[in-house]
């Protein structure tokens, strides 16, 4: 009798310990979402889209910034305008707002045609932009001249200086 018990004990036990990773992996499939893959084209250092802000919370970082404050970070947007001379620089639509992006060290250029999303990395601060670096860039942006002579005052913008920038293809 005792023998009887053992074996159905046995029984019991081998058949709870059966492999059911043939199941698991089934509902794991289930379970996971397909990331889809985005192709870019790197410029500067090498950067990822990982964790990347957003253009709205990106202005909101900038809303909390005085001028002088700086920042280390990471976001997207999208591409308004790149100098047409050399693509030293670009200005990005992050939404409400506009931001005037360089490149480190002039490292590197952005295509002349580039155009659509891209993610940045690198310093976002504020800075008072000069009557004379504003014409500068209205001249390499192919404005008029009347366009040109009609910016009079300086202006508070927002800046980022980029280490890396990431052309969604």
């Amino acid at each position: 009798m005792k023998k009887l018990a053992l074996l159905a004990i046995l029984g019991l036990a081998m058949y709870s310990c059966k492999d059911d990773t043939k199941k698991v992996e089934e509902d794991v499939a289930d379970v996971k979402e397909v990331k889809e893959e985005i192709a870019y084209a790197s410029f500067g250092d090498k950067i990822n889209d990982t964790d990347a802000l957003s253009p709205d919370n990106m202005m909101e970082k900038y809303k909390g910034l005085k001028a002088g404050d700086t920042i280390n970070v990471k976001t997207t947007g999208k591409i308004i305008e790149v100098c047409s001379k050399k693509g030293c620089w670009m200005t990005l639509d992050m939404g409400s707002d506009e931001v005037m992006v360089r490149f480190k060290d002039y490292g590197f250029f952005m295509p002349l045609n580039a155009e659509g999303e891209v993610v940045i990395n690198g310093k976002a601060f504020i800075t008072e932009t000069p009557v004379e670096e504003l014409q500068h860039y209205a001249e390499d942006a192919g404005k008029s001249k009347e366009e040109i002579a009609a910016i009079t005052e300086p202006k508070l913008e927002y800046r980022f200086e980029a280490d890396g920038v990431l052309l969604k293809e």
